[in-house]
């Protein structure tokens, strides 16, 4: 009673569809799949220059103590 079959779903994208219309779900397909994108583009941009940062302060920090040394 809980769990839906395969014939539940395919009852449901077949209503979805009628009500809708097969262009405007291809339409927000393409717009989800553009801010996924976009998420992953910024995410990745603010990892590479995190490790950037991360290196340039420990590049930094070695050659302070290179110099309090001397």
């Amino acid at each position: 009673m809980g769990s839906f079959s395969i014939w539940h779903w395919l009852i449901v994208l077949v209503v979805v569809a009628l009500v809708f219309g097969t262009k405007k779900l291809r339409n927000l397909g393409g717009d989800l799949g553009g801010a996924v994108k976009g998420f992953k583009q910024a995410m990745n941009e603010e990892q590479s220059s995190g490790v950037i940062e991360h290196a340039v302060n420990e590049a930094d920090s070695v050659s302070s103590k290179a110099t309090q040394k001397e």
